[in-house]
Formats: C-alpha cells, structure tokens, sequence
C-alpha cells in the first residue's frame, strides 16, 4: 500500500481519526490475505453484482470514426455503475472491522445508490450526504437510495455539490469514528483510501487487459476514462500501467470552458495543495482557497483529483485533457444514436475526448473506453436542456 504516489498523498487529518485510520489500515491489509473475505467478495462480485463486465466493440463509431473502438462496459454492473466494485469491497470491510454504522458521501448519486445497496444486503443502516444541487439534478438517485432504506442528508452549504459532500461526511466520521465506517467513494481522501478504493476498483483493468486480448490478440492503443476523483480511471488504468505502449488518457470536466472559473479541470487550472486529508492538486484562488467547480456531470463536480492520478500526471505517464459540457452532451447523444447505449454524463467526457483524440491515431487503431455508468439518471437534465442540446 502506497502513503504517498510522488510529492502527492499522505494522511492530514485531525487527532481523532488517526487510530481509526491505522484500525482501517491493519483491518484491509489482514482481510487482503483472509480466504474467506476473499472469497465472499468474489462471490459477490460475480453473482449479485454481475462481473465480468463485457468489453463490447461499437461497430457504428468504429466505422464512422475508422478506428477500434471498445466499450469496457461498467454501466451494466447491478447498480449502473463501476461504484458497486468498491462499496461491496468497503462494506464487507466495514462488516470485518465490526463497524454497524455506514456513512458516505456522493455527487452523481451512484456511489449513494451503491452505498445504500451493500448497506440494505449486508444489513448495515446507511446515511448518505449528497449536496442539494446534486439532489435536484440526481432524483432518480435520490429515490433508489432512499427505497434502499437508506437516509440522504441534503447538504446546503458551500456550492452544495460534492466538495462539500465530502465535508459533511468527514464532520460526521470524526464524531462517530468508533462505530462508523465511511465508505469513500474515490481515490481520494487521507492514506489508505485511495489505496483501498484503487485495490477494489482494479477489476476493471485485470478484465479490461484480458478481454481486449482475447478479442484482438494484442493490447490497445490507448485507454479513456473520465476523471472526477478518478476511481474507474485508476480501475481501468491499473490493467495497462506497466505496458509502455498503451497510452492513458483521463477525461476531465471542463464545464463551460477552461478559459473561465466554470470547469472542474484540475490537471489543467489546479495547483498542489492539501484538502479533505490528502496531498494532491486543487482548484484554488491566489490565497489558497478552494474553488467552487463546475460540471454539467455532478460525479466530476469536484475540486481536486486522486493523488495517484497526480503523480502519473508529473511523470507523464497519463495524459488529461479537458472536456466542456457541449463536448460531452453531444457524446451522449451520438453513443446513445449510434449504439443504443445510453452513458452517463460522466462516462460521455471519455467518449468525446477518444473520438476527439482518434485522429491521432492511425487507421484500425484500437481504442478503449470505460463506460463507467449508465445514463437513466441523466436523462431528465438533458431533456430539459431541450435544443441546447443540439
């Protein structure tokens, strides 16, 4: 387990959540080697999850753009996104480490439902906070969580969307951190989550790796995911890090356009500084202070990115690049025209940034895409944008 990736990482927190962090810490390296948690999460993820997840070739994009374009399909996990690896790893944790109360915090509200899901299955009362900007866009959401039985606090503060989420969810833990377990939702956060979070999230890229080959004998070219906090980005880039010639690219949310305050570009505006426990880098202004983002996808609305995807950023082994909404909405639509695939907000920056880049790549390249959700949750807000869609 890695405290720090490069200058980024670490653990700053207050007094009160340093032994619960080490309990955590002791308890995840102990249940790693457990053949029975093993065992049990395995199962889960195979038979109420539904893994493996296919890797599909679109074959409409692939002609129309004149390269290989896959699909690692993460949108048909139970649940409608790649959040339901993590939170079925992290609540079987929580169960481990004998904790009865789970807390998380949310901004698309699919590490929510996933939260709320494990919570119901493992009969562990969930409490989820969710920004109240993010609960006017996300209701469909909102509603699963809740017939889950679990309680979402609507957090008002702040730009109260996910940043400040993730306040509220801290606040709460360092109240309570006897008794209850915060389920992270990102490679982000106070050492070990984002160790935690990318361990539970590599079986995206072990099956991404094995199934591209399978199906073309070869590696890809290169591999897209959108980039929020960056968990299935780190998932899928987990399986291609070490194969030199696969390039990464990270999709991140540039909102009405980088040349304004209204984006969530980290890579491209952030600079290092240390928030919500952990070294990495973040919007800020000339004093230091948090910058509100801007996303039209409420899972990328946030001001900082995973130290991880810092530290392949530094070393160049990731590119990230900025997506505004318009690019991303057009996306939606053209997955959604093309393939009968309806992708999240989130998951349609990846898509406009490969198709955006393919022309980089020679012809019958091959390039693939992880598709970290489904789009249902987003169909109100695209239908209301009516013809600005367009």
């Amino acid at each position: 387990m890695q405290r720090y990736f490069g200058d980024y990482g670490s653990m700053f927190v207050p007094e009160s959540l340093v032994n619960i962090l080490a309990e955590i810490e002791a308890g995840f390296k102990k249940a790693k080697q457990d053949k029975s948690f093993q065992k049990e999460l395995a199962d889960l993820l195979q038979n109420y999850a539904g893994r493996a997840t296919p890797l599909t070739y679109a074959a409409n994009l692939s002609k129309q753009f004149k390269r290989e374009i896959y699909l690692k399909r993460e949108d048909l996990l139970h649940g409608g996104a790649h959040k339901t690896n993590n939170c079925l790893g992290q609540g079987l944790l929580a169960k481990y480490l004998g904790k009865n109360r789970i807390i998380a915090e949310t901004g698309a509200g699919q590490h929510g439902v996933a939260t709320a899901m494990i919570g119901a299955l493992l009969g562990i009362p969930v409490e989820v906070y969710m920004g109240a900007v993010d609960i006017e866009r996300q209701k469909p959401n909102v509603q699963r969580m809740e017939l889950f039985g679990a309680k979402v606090h609507a957090v008002t503060c702040g730009s109260a969307t996910l940043k400040d989420a993730v306040t509220e969810a801290l606040r709460d833990w360092i109240t309570r951190p006897d008794d209850t377990f915060y389920c992270l939702g990102s490679v982000v956060g106070p050492y070990p989550f984002p160790s935690i979070v990318r361990y539970f999230q590599e079986v995206i890229g072990r099956e991404a790796r094995q199934q591209i080959i399978d199906q073309t004998d070869s590696l890809p070219d290169a591999v897209f995911a959108c980039v929020g906090g960056g968990s299935n980005a780190i998932g899928i880039f987990s399986g291609f890090l070490a194969d030199k010639d696969v390039q990464l690219f990270g999709a991140e949310a540039a909102g009405k356009g980088v040349d304004t305050n209204e984006h969530a570009a980290t890579i491209h505006a952030g600079e290092a500084g240390i928030f919500h426990g952990m070294k990495s880098l973040f919007l800020q202004d000339s004093d230091g202070q948090i910058i509100e983002p801007y996303s039209i996808s409420a899972g990328l609305d946030y001001p900082g990115i995973g130290p991880e995807h810092a530290a392949l950023h530094a070393s160049g082994r990731a590119k990230y690049l900025p997506v505004t909404d318009s690019e991303a909405l057009a996306a939606f639509k053209l997955l959604s025209e093309k393939e009968g695939i309806v992708p999240a907000f989130e998951s349609s920056h990846a898509i406009a940034l490969a198709l955006r880049e393919a022309k980089n790549f020679k012809d019958g390249a091959s390039l693939v895409i992880n598709l970290s959700g489904r789009g249902d949750k987003d169909l109100d807000s695209y239908f209301a944008m009516g013809t600005t869609n367009e």
